[in-house]
């Protein structure tokens, strides 16, 4: 079996500083051998593709990812019926490709309907499509008259798109395990408002059904991520074991603890803050004023608790609200420069997040997310180095080449 032998990296492995004169040995689509590059050896039919200093890592994670939004409007009501579930299909691919083609190797859902997610999973899979590994989500579940009970009752819906109503214990055990049926391996659940809106202070799940979802969910080796704002809930969610908090607007230092104790992951989304805040059709809106003074407190208390759940060893990950008219598809690189130049985190900080973090969340910490022997080849290599300028990673032209389980995706760097 011929191999691809990158010689002369500087090594950014997903947890570390970077490491120079190293030489990475891919065989099939796992990665082979590291090394120093005077210790490593080629062999005859071998590719062998000098780096020259230019930094190789692991690919990236992209873990609050709407497959089916356009990027083209905020009006997605009712959200997932806008178009036909063949169209939104055609469009999930698009968009699971163009984060591809951005270094993303990887991908988790945050919700959307006609089990799309879990089917696009599976056309990644079986090759029909190109693009990113994908665990996939169900539909985003809420309560009756609760966040995402949009439509007017009049409508009389049979189809409610990418939000499934249920009330009480034994109607979640019902609607999750009919979304895992379906193939969500991940559960989304709005259980506040906030992050972004003036739905503040309403509580939409009762204890019992938070737990019911929990433990259902849990039983099928199935995740729970929560679209989360405020701190009573967060501490909740996190002491009934849901996986992944959404936003966490009005964290603090209880919520922190209490999360980096249970390993609770944390996708924050800043940047769709900070778009809705700058955004000028929002700004001169009749009756934004609430609106924005809410997401102002939100985003003041990010920036003060953010770093410090960081400190604290709070597993945070990247992902934003990307296919809103805010942050088209595509554009989920200019999320590490953000947090890096707008919010002061170490760029190595942000990488890891990126990579090691992401693929815990998604259960494959084992074989994705850092660089190591017997690990699955997910690679990036570019012309540059991240951990000193990460807005690299957000330039096509530097992003030299991607490699997906030992195939390359991109590769521009015979050119290089």
């Amino acid at each position: 079996m011929s191999r691809i032998v990158f010689s002369g990296a500087n090594l950014l492995d997903g947890v570390s500083p970077p490491r120079g004169g190293t030489t990475l040995v891919v065989e099939g689509e796992r990665i082979a051998w590291i090394g120093a590059d005077r210790d490593a050896a080629t062999r005859p039919g071998d590719r062998v593709i000098p780096l020259a200093g230019r930094t190789l890592l692991p690919g990236m994670a992209s873990c609050h990812f709407h497959a089916t939004f356009d990027g083209a409007t905020f009006d997605l009501f009712p959200f997932g019926l806008d178009q036909p579930p063949g169209v939104l299909m055609l469009r999930a691919a698009r968009n699971a490709k163009l984060a591809l083609d951005a270094g993303f190797t990887l991908l988790v859902g945050a919700g959307g309907g006609n089990e799309i997610d879990a089917q696009l999973a599976l056309g990644i899979e079986q090759g029909l499509v190109v693009g990113p590994r994908l665990l996939p989500c169900g539909r985003n579940l809420g309560t009756t008259s609760g966040y995402i009970d949009l439509e007017p009752w009049w409508y009389e819906l049979g189809n409610t798109g990418a939000c499934r109503m249920a009330d009480g214990p034994d109607g979640f055990r019902q609607a999750v395990r009919d979304e895992i049926r379906r193939g969500a391996r991940m559960i989304k659940l709005f259980v506040t408002g906030g992050h972004g809106n003036v739905r503040a202070g309403t509580r939409e799940f009762a204890r019992e059904e938070l737990a019911a979802v929990v433990e259902t969910a849990h039983a099928r080796g199935v995740k729970v991520r929560a679209h989360c704002a405020w701190k009573r809930e967060i501490l909740e969610c996190v002491n009934l074991g849901v996986d992944v908090i959404d936003h966490g607007d009005f964290l603090d230092a209880e919520c922190i603890e209490a999360m980096a104790e249970a390993g609770t992951f944390l996708a924050p989304s800043v940047l769709y803050l900070e778009k809705l805040l700058a955004f000028e059709p929002l700004r001169q809106a009749p009756g934004f004023a609430p609106a924005r003074a809410e997401t102002e407190r939100e985003f003041a208390n990010l920036q003060r608790w953010l770093p410090e759940a960081n400190a604290a060893g709070v597993r945070i990950v990247l992902g934003d609200d990307y296919g809103t008219i805010l942050l088209p598809h595509g554009s989920c690189a200019e999320e590490l420069e953000f947090y890096v130049k707008r919010m002061g985190f170490a760029p190595l900080d942000v990488l890891r997040w990126a990579t090691a973090h992401g693929a815990a969340l998604a259960g494959r910490e084992a074989e994705l997310g850092t660089l190591e022997a017997g690990k699955l080849a997910d690679l990036l290599v570019v012309d540059g180095d991240p951990s000193v300028d990460i807005a690299l990673l957000a330039d096509p032209k530097r992003l030299l080449a991607i490699v997906k389980g030992g195939a390359f995706v991109k590769d521009a760097l015979a050119r290089a």
